[in-house]
């Protein structure tokens, strides 16, 4: 696989882009070990954390990028107010922690792009996926996932299981951002390229 670099496209299954045109997948791999977030990291993210304040968790909800989201989410038959898309989720977890909780570099590096861009960006091992079959599918239990053939890594905006997600082992990760009708492309690549940006620093 590749450094990072322009993202590349996922797949999503016909009977799915039918039904959500708008929704796609977006994926880099860069070279990433598990480990503390780089100060620079985390000095980044106290500052967001300081800037926000409560009423934007409010606000949030009228910008088109959540709102996208939010119209996403009722239509995958999830209630955002309960089910929270990732930049709301993001928000409300600060809210609640008085700041964000220390996480490791490839944590920070996602809640980053999240909290930039509004734009959700999770980590797969790159070992563990095959890349170029990576997809939007229809799971076993009728959800959407996101699998590469039979291998499902996580449900479609949910939080990646052990197995898929990064370990004290990983060398490289997959990025993948998802986006959805009323989302500009450029939106995802941002959010692609702020993770993998803030990752370079713990380079090997």
């Amino acid at each position: 696989m590749d450094d990072a670099g322009e993202p590349r496209p996922g797949q999503v299954a016909p009977e799915i882009a039918a039904e959500l045109p708008g929704l796609r997948l977006r994926w880099l791999v860069v070279r990433a070990s598990a480990g503390a977030s780089p100060p620079g990291l985390r000095a980044r993210l106290r500052r967001l954390s300081d800037r926000g304040r409560g009423i934007d968790a409010v606000a949030m909800r009228t910008r088109p990028v959540p709102r996208a989201f939010r119209a996403c989410f009722r239509q995958l038959g999830l209630d955002p107010d309960v089910d929270r898309i990732p930049a709301e989720r993001a928000v409300v977890d600060r809210l609640l922690h008085g700041g964000w909780r220390a996480g490791d570099a490839i944590a920070d590096a996602c809640l980053l792009a999240v909290v930039e861009t509004g734009v959700g960006v999770w980590a797969l091992d790159a070992a563990a996926v095959d890349a170029e079959r990576l997809s939007i599918q229809v799971g076993a239990a009728g959800g959407l996932v996101v699998a590469d053939g039979s291998v499902v890594h996580a449900e479609l905006f949910g939080d990646v299981p052990p197995g898929s997600a990064p370990d004290a082992g990983t060398r490289s990760v997959l990025l993948f951002a998802v986006g959805v009708d009323g989302v500009p492309e450029i939106h995802l690549h941002e959010a692609l390229w702020l993770a993998a940006d803030a990752l370079a620093p713990a380079t090997p």
